[in-house]
């Protein structure tokens, strides 16, 4: 019994979030770490030329933000990765603000997995992102 008393701290609904704006330092540097260089991340006059009109910031960069508060907010400390589905809904540009929000769906307390609904979204409350994610809290 004594292993799931840190998972009685957890109840359906309950929710963390983490905010960001990713300027184009972090995006340059997210290009040199992950070798995603594409020019529509970097290169002003090709992502005019683009649907998007100007310079996007790397899914998985802003995404990460649903990392961050699953490590440090919600679960937490202990939190072990085990599925994670992403939906792109809108781009981000440069420099906006992007806040991350991770939801419990469902506490399966006899295996220490917690299941989530996760999004990404703009000051304006645009959803650019949103999935599901499972963990184990340890």
């Amino acid at each position: 019994m004594i292993k799931y008393l840190g998972m009685n701290k957890f109840t359906v609904g309950q929710e963390a979030k983490i905010m960001k704006c990713f300027s184009t330092k972090n995006i340059e540097n997210f290009a040199k770490i992950s070798g995603d260089t594409n020019p529509v991340h970097l290169n002003e006059d090709y992502a005019n030329k683009s649907i998007f009109k100007k310079k996007i910031v790397h899914g998985f960069l802003y995404s990460s933000l649903i990392s961050a508060v699953i490590g440090t907010k919600l679960p937490g400390n202990g939190s072990i990765y085990l599925h994670q589905e992403l939906n792109f809904k809108k781009p981000v540009y440069h420099d906006e603000n992007i806040t991350a929000l991770v939801r419990i769906t469902q506490i399966k307390k006899e295996k220490s997995l917690i299941y989530l609904d996760t999004f990404c979204y703009k000051d304006n409350n645009d959803i650019v992102v949103e999935g599901k994610a499972i963990v184990k809290v340890i």
